[in-house]
């Protein structure tokens, strides 16, 4: 599916409201200003606020992109866009990406 390709100043959150930061941004090709994520690029969730039903911390750590674009690649590797799919660990919920650029699409 086509969408806005995600760049380091995107909002990302996991599912219970932590921000997603990329850990690796592609600093050769930038969008606005500021550079592209690849589909390599782990994510690192902080501010999880999730506990178990029995009141433990579980809180998101990390976030690995499981989708990424099938026909725009930097550096050999896919460009994340707005409907790319993550999954958090240690708990296995999904991200969110509520805020991107809206100037350049990827497929």
């Amino acid at each position: 599916m086509p969408g806005f390709l995600l760049h380091v100043g995107a909002t990302v959150m996991c599912s219970h409201g932590g921000q997603a930061q990329p850990t690796a941004p592609n600093p050769r090709v930038r969008v606005g200003g500021q550079p592209v994520v690849t589909q390599a690029a782990p994510y690192t969730v902080a501010g999880c606020p999730f506990t178990t039903p029995a009141g433990n911390p579980l809180p998101c750590v990390t976030a690995q992109w499981v989708v990424g674009a099938t026909r725009v690649f930097v550096g050999g590797q896919p460009v994340l866009l707005q409907d790319s799919q993550a999954i958090c660990t240690p708990n296995g919920t999904p991200v969110n990406v509520v805020v991107t650029q809206v100037r350049v699409r990827g497929i």
